[in-house]
């Protein structure tokens, strides 16, 4: 089970940074001149804690409840910054901060419920 929940973690990382440059263009969303739309913040903020807290039934130890928010972590700084071809998937504005602290607060906060 616990694999399953890395597996999902590393997934989530990839489709947040994948979608994380998604804006109001006319394109796919209606066009409103370009508005960033950062919702794979708010996906962030309501899985990853979700994880953790699935991942700390499993056992009492604090590095299997922290498993998912580590991989998470690192899937992150791996695939953004070392991402396909060498290219930086992680946007260097306010959403990729938008993006880490809408994952890892409310994770690390259901982290520690869990270790209460």
């Amino acid at each position: 089970m616990l694999a399953v929940l890395i597996a999902d973690s590393v997934l989530l990382a990839a489709l947040e940074l994948l979608y994380l440059p998604l804006r109001f263009d006319g394109f796919l969303l209606p066009d409103l001149d370009g508005f960033p739309l950062p919702l794979t913040a708010v996906v962030a903020a309501l899985t990853m804690p979700w994880l953790v807290s699935v991942a700390g039934t499993l056992s009492t130890r604090l590095s299997v409840a922290a498993a998912p928010l580590l991989v998470w972590l690192l899937c992150i700084g791996v695939f953004g910054l070392a991402g396909p071809g060498g290219d930086i998937v992680l946007v260097q504005d306010w959403r990729a901060l938008l993006l880490l602290a809408g994952g890892s607060l409310p994770a690390a906060m259901a982290l520690g419920a869990r270790r209460g």
